[in-house]
């Protein structure tokens, strides 16, 4: 399942990681996003207020199902976007288009993708020049030997955690929030088991110098 953020569109030489959805959300301009990349919306949610006219009437004519909100909510447009996403029932939710210049936006949006409420559902994120996934339980993420990989506590300690096909590998131990310990590990075999007893662990791969067009599994 894809889902659309309000933020930058997805440079071109990346369009080819995108892999092909059976569900696409947009949340409020993730319309135009959507659009941008020629992909075609399933569901838009929001209180619309950043979207383009033009590019919500050509979504609602080619039978996107339009679900409003008022523009005085406690839920950012995202954050409902990923409720109606999670309504659906879906193994993996990969986000893009959520970091757009607005530093307080990106950070939220991080955090909003880090919260428990989504831990029984795969989280990935395209950010600008990397990619991003969630980990509250164990995760195996796909990479090329010498890629970078980092592995930041969020939201607290990060306890027990286990890394193995890394350069450098983790056996059962704590990464301290705050702490850049595990920035800048690097891909040791072409997959990286990687799991957090107490936590959550965000895991971070730069694109300049990781595989081109792989995915974490």
């Amino acid at each position: 399942m894809l889902v659309f953020g309000g933020g930058d569109n997805l440079a071109p030489q990346h369009m080819s990681r995108l892999p092909v959805p059976h569900l696409v959300i947009a949340a409020d301009s993730g319309v135009d996003r959507a659009r941008a990349h020629g992909v075609r919306i399933d569901l838009a949610v929001g209180d619309f207020d950043s979207v383009t006219a033009a590019g919500l009437l050509d979504a609602e004519r080619e039978g996107t199902r339009i679900v409003r909100h008022p523009t005085a909510k406690a839920e950012t447009d995202l954050e409902l976007a990923l409720i109606e996403a999670m309504a659906t029932g879906p193994e993996r939710i990969l986000v893009v288009a959520i970091d757009g210049g607005r530093p307080d936006h990106l950070l939220a949006n991080v955090a909003l993708l880090a919260d428990r409420r989504f831990a029984g559902v795969t989280i990935d994120a395209f950010l600008d020049g990397g990619e991003l996934s969630v980990i509250h339980d164990k995760r195996a993420l796909t990479g090329t030997v010498g890629a970078l990989l980092s592995l930041l506590p969020y939201g607290g300690d990060a306890e027990g955690v286990y890394a193995s096909g890394l350069h450098y590998p983790l056996g059962g131990e704590t990464l301290s929030a705050g702490s850049p310990r595990g920035v800048s590990n690097l891909f040791a075999a072409s997959v990286a088991e990687v799991s957090v007893t107490r936590g959550t662990l965000l895991a971070i791969r730069p694109w300049d110098r990781a595989e081109s067009g792989a995915l974490p599994a």
